[in-house]
């Protein structure tokens, strides 16, 4: 990968069967659909992906099989993030001696009373960047509830070789990428934000180039971004405006449930599957996410039939 990359580069959802064993058939139908969608890349392995209940075995499988069956159709970004560095900078270098175009991080955090400090936080990417030679992705997200002011992130894109990219998810995402972009300059290669692109309109506004969202509907949120960067900014708000339900709904009602439902309504998927300790949709959400995405012809929704 040359170029900045920009643009929509959604996350994958991880199918599974029924009971629970992942679906690797499914994996890459997902896949497919993701590039049907026309998405710039795609993500594996983070947070919508259900990271946190894969085994290392899994995660390690799903990456192969991931990077195998794209075969460079469109770069592909690993989520790397752990506690541990050592591990991180294992996922890292597998990740790219697999094929991945860039890796994902975020902080290391293990709840409120397991924070590492600023340097420790800097360290541990610096790690992996002296590990690998392939671009990485902060991702700032309140999951964590690590804080990463603009100084520490501007200091790592200027001093860590590859960390060049930053996923913004906190509060007022905006006012934080206008923040860093002003402060880092050219070393900001790519600022996105995330969230299922419920701010996006205003991240644009401060200077973002892209977005990772669900698998969800990046066919018709790609617009948004297109349309802003090329100077049509009245196209732009239309798209936004005719998302914003859709948007809304996943982001406040559904999370990572949304994308996983209609892919599997869509046939994409033999279900929609979450691994405990999470539940399903409840069928009222479920039966307006629906109706939202029929509306909006998602091709998630009829990929399969």
């Amino acid at each position: 990968m040359t170029d900045a990359l920009k643009g929509i580069l959604p996350v994958a959802p991880t199918p599974f069967h029924d009971d629970g064993a992942v679906d690797e058939a499914g994996m890459c139908r997902v896949l497919d659909c993701m590039i049907d969608q026309s998405v710039d890349a795609i993500c594996i392995l983070a947070n919508y992906s259900e990271q946190f209940v894969l085994s290392d075995a899994e995660r390690d499988r799903l990456t192969r099989v991931s990077l195998e069956y794209v075969a460079g159709r469109v770069p592909v970004i690993v989520t790397v993030s752990h506690f541990s560095t050592q591990l991180v900078i294992d996922r890292a270098r597998a990740a790219q001696d697999m094929g991945a175009a860039m890796l994902m991080m975020m902080p290391p955090y293990h709840g409120v009373g397991l924070v590492p400090s600023e340097a420790g936080i800097f360290e541990q990417f610096a790690a992996v960047s002296d590990a690998i030679s392939i671009p990485i992705m902060v991702q700032d997200a309140p999951l964590s509830g690590v804080s990463l002011p603009v100084p520490l992130l501007v200091r790592m894109a200027k001093e860590i070789a590859n960390v060049s990219y930053f996923k913004m998810e906190t509060p007022f995402a905006a006012d934080k990428l206008a923040a860093l972009i002003e402060a880092g300059g050219t070393d900001i290669i790519g600022p996105f934000d995330g969230e299922e692109a419920v701010t996006l309109l205003a991240d644009l506004d401060a200077g973002c180039t892209g977005t990772m969202t669900s698998a969800l509907q990046p066919e018709l949120i790609k617009p948004i971004v297109t349309e802003y960067l090329a100077g049509n900014i009245d196209a732009a708000l239309n798209h936004w405006r005719d998302c914003l339900p859709l948007i809304n709904h996943e982001n406040r009602q559904c999370g990572l449930r949304a994308a996983k439902v209609v892919m599997k309504e869509g046939g994409v998927i033999g279900s929609d599957h979450v691994r405990h300790p999470l539940k399903p949709m409840s069928a009222r959400t479920r039966t307006r996410l629906l109706q939202l995405a029929k509306e909006r012809d998602v091709i998630a929704l009829r990929w399969g039939k």
